[in-house]
């Protein structure tokens, strides 16, 4: 049996914590940035929890060897 391509930017932007949770980056952190308050910027910085199983299911099949680190 053949190996699963991985989607290399949902393997990217998607991290698994040691207790399995599944995390995210917020939108807009890339660019145009200058225009941002501090306050905005910092929260961007924060990793969040993927919720809903539909979610996690589609990553889990976007990239299934994400694993713990």
């Amino acid at each position: 049996m053949p190996k699963i391509k991985t989607h290399k930017s949902t393997a990217k932007r998607f991290r698994v914590t040691g207790k399995g949770k599944l995390m995210r980056t917020k939108i807009g952190k890339s660019h145009l940035r200058r225009k941002k308050t501090q306050r905005i910027l910092r929260s961007l910085e924060d990793m969040h929890e993927v919720k809903g199983s539909a979610n996690k299911k589609r990553v889990a099949k976007l990239a299934p060897y994400l694993k713990n680190k």
